[in-house]
């Protein structure tokens, strides 16, 4: 990641990984608030539907009532523990201003979510849907002309490589690349730059890492660590002015 390559996006995106976890409990409310007081551009969490198909924010899934231990897509919201974030709730107490990446656990999830987006003003222009199957993602562009589709994968798991990866991304409207920041390069960015679409880095949690990563052009970063992610913006911003 040595040689230094522009990003389409300047400053490139911060997305507080699951809140500000580094500094408080993950997925929370006041994680969500804590990320975005302490700089945050974007926000990231996963997504689930409870049973009664309301889209809600927790990474895998699982929530204990009382002694047991059950799937959230078995639980009505209003059985859910109370730490538990549903998507509206999230908007309503935080706003819309900010990138939101969110990963679709389930992909019944994606239309409600887009659904919800669309009640608070700008949200579905700064939406990122993200999945591991690129072609369930593609499947999204239907529920919303404005909304980021992203396909989060592996450089490993790209089987017919990354050129053929970003012409049938670009062909089927699916706007960004998210890959672990091991798997960037300067020379990867500017391959899908070339191609019309966004770089995202995910488990950038060292300066290093994230200077390394944001020199190679990349478009946005994930960290659980929002001031150290958003000096190292800052400082990334302040090179390609």
């Amino acid at each position: 990641m040595s040689a230094s390559q522009p990003s389409l996006v300047n400053p490139p995106v911060g997305f507080a990984h699951r809140g500000a976890r580094g500094d408080a409990p993950e997925n929370t409310l006041r994680a969500f608030r804590l990320g975005l007081e302490l700089g945050a551009t974007g926000l990231e969490s996963d997504v689930w539907l409870t049973a009664d198909g309301v889209p809600v924010l927790d990474h895998d899934g699982f929530v204990r009532t009382g002694l047991r231990r059950r799937r959230i897509t078995d639980v009505p919201l209003g059985e859910l523990p109370s730490h538990i974030v549903s998507l509206e709730r999230l908007y309503e107490e935080c706003g819309s201003s900010y990138e939101l990446s969110l990963d679709i656990k389930d992909p019944d999830a994606a239309g409600p979510v887009v659904a919800v987006a669309g009640r608070f003003g700008e949200a579905p222009g700064r939406l990122w849907l993200c999945h591991p199957d690129w072609r369930q993602v593609a499947r999204w562009r239907g529920l919303s002309a404005d909304v980021h589709l992203v396909d989060s994968t592996r450089l490993r798991r790209i089987k017919e490589g990354p050129e053929r990866r970003a012409a049938m991304l670009a062909d089927a409207g699916v706007d960004a690349v998210n890959l672990h920041y091991t798997d960037w390069t300067s020379g990867l960015t500017t391959l899908f730059h070339r191609f019309g679409l966004y770089c995202l880095g995910w488990d950038c949690q060292h300066p290093r890492v994230l200077a390394a990563v944001l020199a190679a052009g990349i478009d946005a970063v994930y960290s659980d660590h929002v001031e150290a992610m958003m000096a190292a913006v800052a400082r990334r911003s302040l090179t390609e002015d």
